[in-house]
């Protein structure tokens, strides 16, 4: 389905367990302060989508796990996701034709506030920006996790946002040693690509001053406080949507003085909620997304259209997707 009136998009809705569908919606004139945004290229989340798409969204999270412009209400149907560049059609004259990154469900056209299009600073390609979300994420992580120069760094669980963090890692903190852990084989050239370490989890380095666990599976959640080393922190980054995850705190847990801690993109990290507002943290991923070794991390495109019939094959955890990109027409 298309549509070339500039009152008209499309947009991706979750309806059902294991069923999506695009629908047409007309678009209200922009108010003043705000933008009309043609979509270049989106990307799924692997990891949240998968749980929305299979109705495994917790009901005591329907109110937090709102995104910023979903439509619709938890379990369905719901227009769901945040990673959208575009083009600035309408709007003031000075953002007319930049291209922008906008934290949005999928849709071919949107109407927001100029004050949440973020432009794409220089050296950031339209394709590779829609990695910004995740970025966020990890940087957000990054800064929970606090990582210090020498630390030994193991990230169980190689999708996006535990590559992100092991990137970002390598990036900003000096001297650290960083290994991706897996048990895919064929993540290692991922790692590669980033210039990080690999290994399988029985081949993993233990006594690691930090471990960042990103599986979302419980055997993983084991192996991460299995490769820390005495007072290391854990930092639980993944989301398991509904269900009960066991996690092995008997033996030696206690006496190890292991420090198991949560991170999450809602807020600000606490160390740096002070001085770093969310447009900014935002804003700071985006420019990190300019390193061409990223590109390791995006599938090929897949046309917006086709979603629907291609979510799941995309979505299935055998599927070897990182993060699907998308193109808009």
């Amino acid at each position: 389905m298309s549509s070339d009136r500039n009152d008209v998009a499309q947009a991706l809705w979750y309806v059902a367990p294991g069923r999506a569908e695009v629908r047409e919606e007309v678009l209200l004139p922009p108010p003043t302060g705000s933008v009309c945004v043609r979509a270049l290229h989106g990307a799924l989340s692997r990891g949240t989508e998968s749980l929305i798409f299979s109705g495994r969204v917790p009901k005591s999270e329907f109110d937090r796990m709102r995104a910023p412009f979903m439509a619709g209400a938890f379990p369905f149907p719901v227009k769901y996701g945040y990673s959208v560049v575009g083009r600035i059609e309408t709007g003031p004259w000075e953002l007319c034709g930049r291209i922008v990154f906008a934290l949005h469900p999928h849709q071919t056209r949107l109407i927001i506030p100029g004050s949440v299009a973020v432009p794409l600073p220089e050296g950031v390609t339209a394709a590779r920006a829609v990695l910004a979300a995740n970025m966020e994420t990890a940087l957000n992580a990054v800064w929970d996790a606090s990582p210090e120069r020498g630390d030994r760094i193991a990230i169980v669980g190689v999708g996006v946002v535990g590559a992100l963090v092991g990137y970002l890692c390598r990036r900003t903190i000096p001297d650290v040693h960083v290994t991706l852990v897996d048990i895919n084989p064929a993540r290692e050239q991922i790692a590669r690509a980033l210039g990080l370490n690999f290994a399988m989890p029985d081949a993993a380095p233990t006594e690691c001053d930090l471990v960042v666990h990103a599986s979302a599976t419980a055997s993983g959640l084991a192996t991460a406080l299995n490769l820390a080393c005495d007072e290391a922190i854990v930092l639980e980054l993944s989301w398991y949507g509904a269900g009960d995850v066991p996690v092995p705190l008997g033996g030696a847990f206690h006496s190890r003085r292991l420090r198991l801690i949560s991170s999450q993109v809602g807020k600000v990290a606490p160390s740096h909620r002070g001085s770093w507002t969310r447009r900014a943290r935002l804003e700071a991923a985006l420019g990190y997304t300019a390193d061409p070794q990223l590109d390791a991390l995006l599938a090929p495109a897949v046309a917006f259209a086709d979603l629907p019939a291609r979510l799941s094959q995309i979505l299935a955890p055998s599927s070897g997707v990182l993060c699907q990109l998308i193109d808009y027409p």
